[in-house]
Protein backbone atom coordinates (compact mmCIF):
# COMPACT_ATOMS: atom_id res chain seq x y z
CA UNK A 1 0.00 0.00 0.00
CA UNK A 2 2.28 2.68 -1.48
CA UNK A 3 1.92 6.48 -0.67
CA UNK A 4 0.65 7.62 -3.75
CA UNK A 5 -1.40 11.34 -4.17
CA UNK A 6 -3.32 9.32 -7.21
CA UNK A 7 -4.01 6.57 -5.15
CA UNK A 8 -4.60 7.93 -1.88
CA UNK A 9 -7.66 10.28 -3.59
CA UNK A 10 -8.91 7.29 -5.25
CA UNK A 11 -9.17 5.56 -1.67
CA UNK A 12 -10.74 8.59 0.07
CA UNK A 13 -13.34 8.94 -3.15
CA UNK A 14 -13.97 4.70 -2.71
CA UNK A 15 -14.57 5.28 0.81
CA UNK A 16 -17.27 7.70 0.29
CA UNK A 17 -18.63 6.04 -2.32
CA UNK A 18 -18.81 2.73 -0.20
CA UNK A 19 -20.39 4.27 2.78
CA UNK A 20 -23.44 6.51 0.37
CA UNK A 21 -23.97 2.37 -1.16
CA UNK A 22 -24.21 0.82 2.47
CA UNK A 23 -26.78 3.88 3.51
CA UNK A 24 -28.88 4.46 0.07
CA UNK A 25 -28.55 1.25 -1.93
CA UNK A 26 -27.55 -1.78 -0.30
CA UNK A 27 -31.02 -3.03 1.37
CA UNK A 28 -29.92 -6.49 2.61
CA UNK A 29 -31.23 -6.81 6.32
CA UNK A 30 -28.36 -8.69 7.26
CA UNK A 31 -26.58 -5.46 7.09
CA UNK A 32 -26.18 -3.83 10.85
CA UNK A 33 -24.47 -0.10 11.67
CA UNK A 34 -21.84 -0.41 9.52
CA UNK A 35 -18.91 2.82 9.31
CA UNK A 36 -16.51 2.68 6.43
CA UNK A 37 -13.10 3.44 8.57
CA UNK A 38 -10.42 3.27 5.70
CA UNK A 39 -9.72 2.24 1.98
CA UNK A 40 -6.53 1.76 0.86
CA UNK A 41 -5.18 1.32 -2.69
CA UNK A 42 -2.49 -0.23 -4.05
CA UNK A 43 -0.14 1.46 -6.33
CA UNK A 44 -1.28 0.40 -9.57
CA UNK A 45 -5.01 1.08 -8.63
CA UNK A 46 -6.09 -2.41 -9.17
CA UNK A 47 -7.42 -3.78 -5.67
CA UNK A 48 -8.61 -1.86 -2.59
CA UNK A 49 -8.95 -3.22 0.61
CA UNK A 50 -11.95 -1.42 2.33
CA UNK A 51 -11.74 -1.33 6.27
CA UNK A 52 -15.21 -1.27 8.29
CA UNK A 53 -16.47 -1.67 11.77
CA UNK A 54 -19.94 -2.76 13.44
CA UNK A 55 -21.41 -1.76 15.63
CA UNK A 56 -23.41 -4.37 17.85
CA UNK A 57 -22.20 -8.08 19.04
CA UNK A 58 -20.45 -10.74 17.16
CA UNK A 59 -23.84 -11.74 15.45
CA UNK A 60 -24.30 -8.66 13.70
CA UNK A 61 -20.32 -8.39 12.32
CA UNK A 62 -20.55 -11.94 10.45
CA UNK A 63 -24.26 -10.83 9.37
CA UNK A 64 -22.37 -7.78 8.15
CA UNK A 65 -19.70 -9.49 6.57
CA UNK A 66 -22.05 -11.72 4.55
CA UNK A 67 -23.96 -9.15 3.29
CA UNK A 68 -20.73 -7.13 2.12
CA UNK A 69 -19.94 -10.19 -0.12
CA UNK A 70 -23.53 -10.70 -1.62
CA UNK A 71 -23.08 -6.82 -2.13
CA UNK A 72 -19.28 -6.70 -3.09
CA UNK A 73 -20.27 -6.90 -7.11
CA UNK A 74 -22.83 -3.53 -7.33
CA UNK A 75 -20.71 -1.76 -5.15
CA UNK A 76 -17.50 -2.47 -7.14
CA UNK A 77 -20.42 -1.37 -10.18
CA UNK A 78 -21.30 1.80 -8.93
CA UNK A 79 -17.13 2.49 -7.81
CA UNK A 80 -16.60 2.03 -11.57
CA UNK A 81 -19.37 4.27 -12.79
CA UNK A 82 -18.84 7.36 -10.35
CA UNK A 83 -14.64 6.91 -10.23
CA UNK A 84 -14.74 7.17 -13.93
CA UNK A 85 -11.06 4.97 -14.38
CA UNK A 86 -10.39 2.88 -17.09
CA UNK A 87 -9.94 -0.35 -14.87
CA UNK A 88 -12.10 -0.46 -11.68
CA UNK A 89 -10.20 -1.97 -8.56
CA UNK A 90 -11.05 -5.24 -7.03
CA UNK A 91 -13.05 -4.72 -3.62
CA UNK A 92 -12.08 -6.55 -0.05
CA UNK A 93 -13.83 -6.08 3.08
CA UNK A 94 -11.86 -6.28 6.32
CA UNK A 95 -13.19 -5.84 9.82
CA UNK A 96 -11.45 -3.30 11.81
CA UNK A 97 -10.27 -4.26 14.67
CA UNK A 98 -9.69 -0.31 15.82
CA UNK A 99 -12.53 -0.40 18.99
CA UNK A 100 -10.95 -3.46 20.39
CA UNK A 101 -7.63 -2.41 20.36
CA UNK A 102 -8.64 1.07 21.93
CA UNK A 103 -10.81 -0.88 24.34
CA UNK A 104 -7.91 -3.32 25.24
CA UNK A 105 -5.24 -0.14 25.67
CA UNK A 106 -7.70 1.74 27.72
CA UNK A 107 -8.15 -1.24 30.61
CA UNK A 108 -4.08 -1.39 30.30
CA UNK A 109 -3.91 2.42 31.31
CA UNK A 110 -6.60 1.98 33.77
CA UNK A 111 -4.72 -0.90 35.02
CA UNK A 112 -1.46 1.47 34.96
CA UNK A 113 -3.06 4.14 36.80
CA UNK A 114 -4.74 2.23 39.38
CA UNK A 115 -0.60 0.32 40.45
CA UNK A 116 0.55 4.15 40.01
CA UNK A 117 -1.84 5.19 42.87
CA UNK A 118 -0.93 1.91 44.86
CA UNK A 119 2.72 2.84 44.52
CA UNK A 120 2.48 6.41 45.35
CA UNK A 121 0.96 5.38 48.47
CA UNK A 122 2.89 3.06 49.57
CA UNK A 123 5.90 5.46 48.72
CA UNK A 124 4.13 8.45 50.66
CA UNK A 125 3.88 6.24 53.78
CA UNK A 126 7.25 4.66 53.78
CA UNK A 127 10.12 5.93 56.32
CA UNK A 128 14.01 5.69 55.69
CA UNK A 129 15.61 2.62 56.76
CA UNK A 130 18.96 4.32 58.74
CA UNK A 131 19.28 8.25 58.28
CA UNK A 132 17.45 10.47 56.38
CA UNK A 133 21.37 11.58 55.32
CA UNK A 134 22.63 7.77 54.72
CA UNK A 135 26.32 9.65 53.28
CA UNK A 136 28.78 9.82 56.35
CA UNK A 137 30.62 12.73 57.15
CA UNK A 138 34.55 13.59 58.15
CA UNK A 139 34.42 14.50 61.63
CA UNK A 140 36.26 17.76 60.71
CA UNK A 141 33.33 19.51 58.77
CA UNK A 142 30.99 19.64 61.45
CA UNK A 143 33.44 21.68 63.70
CA UNK A 144 34.39 23.76 60.52
CA UNK A 145 30.66 24.34 59.68
CA UNK A 146 30.04 25.23 63.53
CA UNK A 147 33.30 27.42 63.13
CA UNK A 148 32.37 29.14 59.98
CA UNK A 149 28.51 29.80 61.78
CA UNK A 150 29.82 32.00 64.77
Amino acid sequence: MADHPRARKLADRIQQIVAQMLDTRVKDPRLGFVTVTDVRVTGDLQHADVFYTVLGDDESRTGSAAALESAKGLIRSEVGKQTGIRLTPTLEFHLDAVPETAAHLDAALHEAARRDAEVAALAAAATFAGEADPYRKPAGDDEAEDDAQD
